[in-house]
Order: C-alpha cells, then sequence, then structure tokens
C-alpha cells in the first residue's frame, strides 16, 4: 500500500480525506485520530462495505494502525476498489509523536497540574487522597517507586503523588520508575516525551522481557505481567524504596471480582496493597482505587494528552499489526457486561465493589486463606 506522512497529511484540506482506524476494538476505544471511522481490516477485504460506501468518492482514504506495518504490507482490499487510499506511515504512533512536538514546554504540565487542583480534584486527587488515608498506603519515611508503563493510569498516578507531596502533610520520597522491557524505538519515544511534557522526572531501566516471553504460546500476558513485577519490585529494592505503587483504578477493581468468578471459577478480588513473598520488606500499593476509569480519560481527553495502551509484542503483533493474531480481550467483555447491566441496575459498579467487602463467611461452602483449604463441614 501506497504511504503517506503525518507531516503531508497535515498540509493537506481536512476536508480532502477520511481517516480510517483499522486496529481492533480495543485500541481504538482507547484513542483514535480526530475526526477517523474504525473499520476492521478483514472488512475491508470483502468486495463492499457499507462505511466505505457513505463516504464521498473524492475524499482520499488514509488508513492506519498501531505502528504502520498492518497497512504497508496489506495488498488488495477490494472494499477500497477505485479509490483513492493510503496507508499513514508510522501509524498512530507517528500521530502521537507528531502531536507532541507542537506543544511549547511547560505548557502540558501547567494545564494538566492545573486540572489537578481544579476542575478534576474531587473526581481524582480526592479520591486518590482518601484510597491512601483509608488502607493507610503511605506512611512517613516511605520510598515509593511509582511505577510508569507509559499509559493514561500511570502517568495521572504519577501527577497525583506529585500533587500529594506538595501537601506535606506525610514525609515521602518517590522514584518514578520506568520499566523498558524491550519496547520498539516508538513506544519508548513516546513515553518518555510524555514525561518531560509533563514534568515526571523519569528513571529508566532495562530488561528482555519481551524476548523471553516471545516463544511462549500458553498464557504468555499472565507470565510477562508477572515477570515484570518481579523486575519492578528488584530494581525499586536496589533504589532503596520499600514500595511499589501500581496505577489499577475502580475499574480493575471491579472487573477483576467480576472476571475471577466467571472466567476462573473463584472470588478474590484486586487487593489496595499486599506485602511481597519473594522481596522481603516491599510492599506493593494501588492509590487509585477508588477513581473511575471515566474521569481519568476525561481528563487525558482535557488536557489533549495522548499515551500508550499497551506497548507489549503482543499487543503490536497480535491485535494491530499481524494478520493471524487474536483480538479478543476477556477484559474487554466483562467491560462491556457490566455497561450491559448497569442499563438495568444503576448500582451494579457499587454493588460488584462492596460485594467482597460484604462476604459472610457462615454462608461460604469452602474458602482458602493463606493456600489452605477451610471447609464449613469443618466447623458444622
Amino acid at each position: 500500500m501506497k504511504e503517506i506522512s503525518i507531516k503531508k497529511l497535515r498540509k493537506l484540506p481536512e476536508d480532502s480525506y477520511k481517516l480510517i482506524d483499522v486496529r481492533d476494538e480495543a485500541l481504538a476505544a482507547y484513542g483514535m485520530l480526530p475526526g477517523a471511522i474504525r473499520i476492521d481490516m478483514d472488512k475491508l477485504e470483502k468486495k463492499e462495505n457499507a462505511a466505505i460506501k457513505k463516504i464521498p468518492q473524492d475524499k482520499k482514504l488514509i488508513l492506519y494502525c498501531q505502528i504502520g506495518q498492518k497497512t504497508k504490507e496489506a495488498e488488495e482490499l477490494p472494499a477500497l476498489e477505485g479509490r483513492e487510499y493510503y496507508g499513514l506511515e508510522g501509524g498512530y504512533m507517528a500521530y502521537l509523536q507528531d502531536e507532541l512536538e507542537h506543544f511549547e514546554k511547560g505548557e502540558k504540565q501547567q494545564k494538566a497540574e492545573e486540572s489537578i487542583r481544579k476542575k478534576y480534584h474531587k473526581q481524582l486527587f480526592s479520591r486518590f487522597a482518601k484510597a491512601c488515608k483509608i488502607y493507610k498506603l503511605i506512611n512517613p519515611g516511605d520510598k515509593i517507586a511509582v511505577c510508569i508503563s507509559g499509559g493514561k493510569d500511570s502517568m495521572l498516578m504519577a501527577k497525583l503523588f506529585q500533587e500529594i507531596q506538595k501537601h506535606r502533610q506525610i514525609p515521602f520520597e518517590v522514584t518514578f520508575l520506568v520499566m523498558d522491557p524491550g519496547y520498539n524505538k516508538e513506544n519508548r519515544a513516546l513515553i518518555e516525551s510524555n514525561a518531560k511534557a509533563l514534568g515526571i522526572p523519569i528513571t529508566i531501566f532495562e530488561s528482555d522481557i519481551f524476548d523471553s516471553v516471545d516463544n511462549i504460546e500458553k498464557s504468555p500476558c499472565y507470565i510477562c505481567a508477572r515477570m515484570r513485577r518481579g523486575f519492578l519490585y528488584s530494581k525499586a529494592k536496589e533504589l532503596g524504596c520499600n514500595k511499589i505503587a501500581l496505577g489499577h483504578h475502580y475499574d480493575d477493581v471491579i472487573e477483576t471480582i467480576l472476571m475471577g468468578m466467571l472466567q476462573g471459577g473463584q472470588i478474590q478480588t484486586m487487593m489496595p496493597k499486599l506485602h511481597s513473598t519473594n522481596f522481603e520488606g516491599m510492599e506493593l500499593i494501588r492509590p487509585m482505587y477508588f477513581i473511575r476509569e471515566s474521569d481519568i480519560c476525561a481528563w487525558r481527553d482535557y488536557n489533549e494528552l495522548h499515551f500508550l495502551q499497551c506497548a507489549c509484542h503482543f499487543t503490536e503483533t497480535c491485535t494491530t499489526c499481524h494478520t493471524d493474531g487474536t483480538t479478543s480481550s476477556k477484559r474487554l467483555e466483562t467491560k462491556k457486561l457490566i455497561e450491559k447491566l448497569k442499563k438495568d441496575n444503576p448500582f451494579v459498579e457499587s454493588n460488584i465493589f462492596r460485594s467482597v467487602e460484604n462476604v459472610q463467611l457462615n454462608t461460604i461452602i469452602e474458602y482458602k486463606k493463606d493456600g489452605v483449604r477451610h471447609n464449613f463441614l469443618d466447623e458444622y
């Protein structure tokens, strides 16, 4: 497929072309180019497509994926026959990099911090502070490694830690830690650019996790996550930290609870803090426990910020830029299920969250504690 660069695209009149996002639903939901529509690539391989037919014939069609590989390798697309179309060179990542180059130094940081203090104070900072207080996540003398993946959640968490430090109620230190497990250069550059634009002084260290899990067929994402957690603990401890902070939010918690029941046949939750079993003296905390994902997205969009969703090999090759990868996401399915249930019961989200706070042990057949099973017949 012929390609067009983002710089050449910006010079074209906006009414002369139509952007088409060919990434999977999960990535597109995380952020699209302004004015784009999403169409699965396999639907363009059919003779006709209703969405394409609605686009005037005189408009150029600009297709983009995550890093430009999928559109570059695309050959015949019957639905586009007779149309002038191009692939966006570098894909969505090229657009994000170009966006960052358009802002003056300090502009992003000032607006982002002001919006946390004013416009989104109740939704973001108040809930962050509430979780820290209720679950005693921050203690005097702590040195916390704030783990940044490059996504919206961890980037906001870093800004919230900077904000709470300004209040000086509890003396503690932070290190903003970024692990590069084998990112491609575009993804790493985006993380570095966003951190610089937002005034987050990151410490980057490298690992070879992606190479280690590339050939694992069964549960590579689970194994990758476990390995990444271990590397983060290890580096944080090396830097003198006693805690690592992760950016999981309220929606992650309720989705985990429901997924455990529906997919794993168990009742469990994502805990607000945990003692490490492999790194003595280390603790994991989740200070965004009460923050809603919709509010994180609102803050991101208000500040015109663009972050990574997932920069791993599996996201790039399996769900964005490879033809034989899977696109199904159990978490996305669970998210949709909750949205559907919410239409009939507006309290369903808070009910799921509270369910693991109101466990009636005398109505439980069996439960495990510290790896030991306890059956109701033991005390019947």
